[in-house]
């Protein structure tokens, strides 16, 4: 299977938007480490109408004019880690979560550290907001994309820090 990609300017740096046929596959850092996420062969293409739809709304989150995404998204990951996924995916737009409340949510309430490992694999930062869990005394924690762009994620969905 090959992955199309596409080079995203933003706020927070260059982004690199990834599809496969199923759906977007990742959003990944300028610095990423390509350890992070595995999605190979990529295949550059600037008409992909899923890079497209994930460019604009992206575009629009940044702008302050999207609160969520509707997109159909591709985890590449352990069972495990798209349950943590998931769970991302039902944190509110402003809203934060500690790796506890997550393990808890997945009903496994004990595994918070093997939840933060699955929250630092998310392979589709921004849209499966990872960004919106912090540590259990609501500081910033690591973040693929750094903890000033986190900061800014967060601000931007009216969270001060």
């Amino acid at each position: 299977m090959n992955y199309a990609y596409r080079m995203m300017a933003s706020p927070v740096g260059e982004l690199t938007l990834v599809a496969s046929e199923k759906g977007l596959a990742a959003v990944l850092w300028e610095n990423d480490d390509p350890k992070h996420v595995r999605l190979e062969p990529r295949v550059e293409r600037g008409d992909h109408p899923l890079l497209d739809k994930a460019g604009q709304q992206l575009g629009e989150y940044f702008a302050g004019q999207r609160e969520a995404f509707d997109l159909p998204l591709d985890f590449k990951g352990t069972d495990f880690q798209k349950r943590v996924w998931a769970a991302l995916l039902t944190i509110p737009f402003g809203e934060t979560r500690s790796y506890a409340d997550i393990a808890s949510q997945i009903g496994k309430p004990s595994a918070y550290r093997a939840v933060g490992a699955a929250n630092g694999r998310n392979p589709i930062s921004i849209i499966a907001p990872c960004h919106r869990v912090v540590g259990a005394n609501g500081a910033l924690t690591g973040f693929a994309g750094g903890l000033k762009a986190k900061q800014y994620l967060l601000e931007l969905e009216g969270r001060s820090f």
